[in-house]
């Protein structure tokens, strides 16, 4: 938390200085206009003291909703100035190496720029987290049977379902696309709740009308295990895992918890294994791919896992898997120009990554954690079409 009170306000007094000394004060010196400035930064920072230190523990799991609009109040205000910032930097740099230059059209870029972020940031706010996508892909194997030839599985990701607490809707729309998309099979890679299981409660009977002949099947992501709640006791913590098992089970999904399913289509059969998170630290590993893959032998398989980094650590070297899909990125729930802050800390960190003919599929998550926001990285439904290669 102290780290995340560093960042914020460096954040957002680094701009706000700047921008006082170097433009307001030389522009007015009416005390009250100087003033007015800051009342911005001083009302957000007194909001977020009050929810991070002073409203009790569990503050991001008691004040979920309160925080994320305060985080997009931040945004508003913290990017827009920070662009401008760098540009009249920049403005006063050329500026200082040649006289003539004039500082103005730096100035005027930085407007504009701020005024794009602005209007980015609300429109990812209001209508980014909804704007669901559906991505068509294939994939090709030689070993793939040919009763398999042209299966179709539909990918959903990290729901985060206690974000869309007071929006049903939108994930009664997103069980409509799902369902529209008549795959063979759904699938769902991790992260069903953010930090209790009881976030699902009101959800449980939309989520239970996804359907797809052969099923649907599901696994755990790192919040699903409650590690980020500070639980009174260890047996609180074991009861709130159970109860999301319990839940996903009424629900008609099966979860496969280190363990696989044979799928089984017009005499032939494929193997569908799931396993438990397996993160790098300090997400939790509780993978057991051996136990999980064991009795599928020579038989094409797609693996369900939540992190990706689990391919290269584990799958690639480890196993014969063809086929991995996974999730646990967002793609930092933001994608500009076909980029993200996600690669620097995800090798793979969206759509189709192939080593030979073996690939891992990122799909980059329906919800998000903390910051109601998503540009560019729309929520996914990603629908893969299994193709027998010649």
């Amino acid at each position: 938390m102290h780290r995340i009170t560093l960042l914020l306000a460096i954040f957002l007094l680094i701009p706000d200085v700047y921008i006082y000394l170097v433009h307001i004060v030389k522009k007015t010196q009416n005390i009250r206009i100087r003033l007015s400035y800051w009342m911005p930064t001083l009302l957000l920072s007194a909001i977020y003291v009050y929810y991070m230190y002073l409203s009790g523990d569990n503050a991001l799991s008691n004040h979920t909703h309160s925080i994320g609009r305060l985080a997009v109040g931040i945004m508003l205000f913290a990017v827009p100035k920070t662009l401008f910032m760098l540009c009249s930097l920049v403005g006063l740099l050329v500026n200082f190496i040649i006289r003539r230059c004039p500082r103005l059209p730096f100035n005027i870029i930085g407007l504009l720029l701020a005024a794009i972020s602005f209007g980015n940031i609300i429109y990812g706010a209001l209508f980014g987290i909804k704007q669901f996508e559906v991505k068509q892909v294939e994939y090709s194997s030689r070993h793939l049977p040919a009763a398999f030839n042209g299966y179709r599985i539909a990918q959903i990701s990290d729901i985060h379902i206690g974000s869309w607490e007071k929006d049903p809707a939108s994930i009664q729309k997103l069980v409509d696309i799902v369902n529209a998309q008549k795959a063979d099979m759904i699938v769902f890679t991790g992260d069903l709740v953010n930090q209790q299981s009881h976030e699902l409660d009101g959800f449980q009977e939309i989520l239970s009308q996804l359907h797809a002949p052969d099923g649907v099947y599901s696994v755990l992501g790192n919040h699903d295990y409650g590690t980020y709640y500070r639980w009174p006791t260890a047996d609180d913590e074991k009861q709130n895992l159970n109860y999301l098992i319990e839940q996903q089970k009424a629900m008609g999904w099966k979860l496969l918890n280190n363990e696989h399913a044979i799928i089984r289509h017009n005499g032939d059969s494929i193997a569908l294994i799931g396993v438990e998170n397996d993160g790098e630290p300090p997400f939790p590993q509780h993978a057991d791919l051996p136990h999980a893959i064991k009795g599928t032998e020579g038989m094409f398989s797609v693996l369900l896992s939540h992190n990706p980094t689990h391919w290269r650590r584990e799958v690639l070297p480890k196993s014969n898997i063809e086929l991995m899909l996974s999730g646990h990125t967002h793609a930092m729930q933001m994608i500009l120009f076909g980029h993200s802050l996600a690669t620097l800390k995800y090798p793979e960190w969206k759509g189709m990554y192939y080593e030979g003919e073996r690939a891992l599929y990122v799909n980059i998550g329906i919800g998000y954690v903390g910051l109601p926001f998503r540009f560019g990285a729309w929520p996914e439904i990603t629908v893969i079409e299994l193709k027998q290669k010649e």
